[in-house]
């Protein structure tokens, strides 16, 4: 079964595939004019000692080799298109499934192999491996004008396609299994590379290079073994082939001789059978000697299949109206992608439009999986999380993201200018960009670098600290005044500057009617929030009013000393910004 992608694109490129059939046909009619060249030239021209005969002999087959040559540049050119057209309809679906499952799994999982494999599969497409599967059905031709010379010569052209062929099935049979696997461990020795390359500085300065390397150097030698092993196998094939072939041939001329002078056939039917008979042989031999790129580009092919039809599984993208801000979830349940266990169980809540919520809990009490739920990056298993009635999981991202500012707690900034990122890489409105940058308190930095706001800031931003990082990317999350506004761990990298700037901002953005979660460890905004979220175990702990909530961990704390609440009882009276590092409370039956 296909994908619909790869169902198009087959259907868009049928012609050209029948077009390239035809002339593969013509040139292969046209390949045995060299046969009949000679055959004519011997037996006519140089039998009845004539010039004119050998000059029109010529001429006509050059002629013949003008075509043969515009046949071979249309089939190649023909390729060439279809290769782009491929290329056109499966690589925009195949790079959105590439970053939905980059989502999906995590970045630190996330790998590009799947437009490695479309590019592979183009080089393929447009390599001499291809040619072979259009020439190899004309062999029976070959062997039909062999028989028309003499049948002794049709079975020599019979054995030694047969033989041919089951030396190739025989070496694909012995090549794909440790060809596939030593692709495979190629392909987790990079994925493993490029992963840890996020790292590189931790590796670096603790000295785990050579651990690292020595992980990836184990699947490399995997890799190498099977490699080899496969390559030997191909090359043992190989050369028994082309010796059967030059073998083949030798044997067609002395068959001829022998049939020459017997007076059974003429002598340009000598030189001219062992010319077919090589040309008949030459697909297989091209084929098998392209074995491991057919291997490879069939791999290819099932692997970006296989990523398309998940395309399918996915929920159509529903067009929603504008976003209110409403936020609801009931009973809703989340279990990672790549996971077999819920890390929410259960979790139920109501935030109006306008309001701002806090998230808080331990590490691991799921506060970043209630947030990729409520944007829609993860599906809910069970129950529902819903904006405005709405489930995000199934809504038209190029709409409902424009409507959503979003700050990750892992910051990644886009190689290109400020203005580009903070405009999320669209239509560039200059005031929006200025008024998203003054909020996040960058646009006096901003105005202080080299070309201002078309200053190149590189690759994830490295030429700026963590904290100028994380507030460009907040005033990215800005930009355009969302409606919704999700911060995960927003102050983390934040002077005391950059905390009154997002103060600042926050109570802007709630002034003008945005709906507003903060997952933060750091309680510093808990005097601007309306409703406080406390998170344990996956699930809601507590939910409420902050102030009742603050309230309810005071009395707790009081009641059980064990209580785990850091420094002092959360006050929004106090006018000091408590930090609470983990609570400890039952589960409220609200849940």
């Amino acid at each position: 079964m296909t994908s619909d992608k790869v169902t198009e694109a087959l259907a868009a490129c049928k012609q050209s595939f029948v077009a390239v059939a035809v002339f593969s046909g013509i040139a292969n009619l046209l390949m045995l004019a060299p046969a009949f060249y000679m055959l004519n030239v011997y037996d006519k021209a140089v039998g009845n000692n004539s010039l004119p005969t050998l000059w029109v002999l010529s001429l006509i087959t050059g002629f013949l080799f003008l075509i043969l040559g515009a046949m071979e540049l249309l089939r190649s050119r023909i390729l060439v298109l279809v290769s782009s057209r491929i290329d056109s309809i499966i690589a925009p679906a195949l790079y959105d499934m590439t970053f939905k499952s980059a989502v999906l799994v995590g970045p630190d999982k996330a790998s590009i192999q799947p437009l490695t494999d479309l590019h592979g599969l183009r080089q393929f497409v447009t390599g001499n491996g291809v040619f072979a599967l259009f020439d190899s059905p004309w062999l029976p031709i070959y062997i039909w004008v062999l028989f028309m010379f003499h049948p002794l010569l049709g079975w020599m052209g019979i054995i030694a396609a047969v033989i041919f062929f089951a030396l190739a099935v025989m070496n694909q049979k012995y090549t794909q299994p440790p060809l596939a696997a030593s692709n495979e461990f190629t392909r987790q020795a990079n994925s493993e590379t490029q992963r840890n390359l996020r790292n590189a500085e931790a590796v670096d300065a603790m000295g785990m290079l050579h651990a690292v390397r020595g992980r990836w150097r184990a699947r490399q030698e995997k890799a190498l073994d099977f490699q080899e092993r496969a390559s030997g196998t191909a090359a043992i094939y190989n050369a028994i082939i082309k010796t059967l072939r030059i073998a083949v041939q030798s044997a067609a001329i002395a068959a001829g001789a022998y049939l020459v002078l017997n007076q059974e056939i003429s002598p340009g039917m000598l030189i001219a059978g062992s010319i077919l008979i090589g040309r008949a042989l030459a697909p297989v031999e091209l084929a098998v000697g392209a074995w491991k790129g057919f291997v490879e580009a069939r791999e290819q092919y099932d692997r970006i299949n296989q990523m398309l039809k998940h395309s399918n599984d996915l929920p159509r993208p529903m067009r929603l109206p504008a976003l209110v801000g409403n936020v609801s979830a009931r009973g809703a349940t989340i279990i990672p992608p790549t996971g077999k266990k819920p890390v929410i169980t259960n979790v139920s809540f109501d935030v109006p439009s306008g309001s701002t919520c806090m998230v808080i809990g331990e590490s691991g009490a799921g506060k970043s999986t209630l947030i990729r739920g409520l944007l829609g990056l993860w599906p809910v298993t069970s129950g529902e999380i819903r904006i405005d009635g709405s489930e995000p999981w199934k809504a038209q991202r190029e709409e409902f993201g424009p409507q959503v500012g979003y700050l990750p707690q892992g910051i990644e900034l886009l190689e290109g200018s400020v203005s580009e990122n903070i405009a999320r890489f669209g239509q560039i409105e200059s005031q929006a960009v200025i008024e998203a940058a003054s909020r996040a308190g960058l646009h006096d930095f901003i105005l202080g670098l080299p070309q201002g706001y078309e200053t190149v800031i590189g690759k994830h931003g490295g030429e700026l600290s963590p904290g100028q990082r994380q507030r460009l990317a907040l005033a990215r999350a800005l930009y355009l005044n969302p409606k919704l506004i999700v911060l995960d761990e927003p102050n983390s990298n934040l002077d005391e500057a950059g905390e009154k700037a997002l103060s600042s901002a926050l109570a802007e953005m709630k002034a003008l009617g945005s709906t507003i979660f903060v997952v933060s460890h750091r309680t510093n905004l808990l005097p601007q929030t309306d409703f406080l979220l406390v998170m344990g175990g996956g699930f809601v702990k507590d939910f409420g009013p902050t102030t009742e909530v603050l309230t309810r961990l005071s009395t707790l704390r009081q009641q059980s000393p064990r209580a785990k609440v850091a420094n002092s009882t959360p006050s929004v009276a106090s006018g000091k910004p408590p930090v609470v590092e983990t609570v400890t409370v039952p589960p409220r039956g609200r849940n």
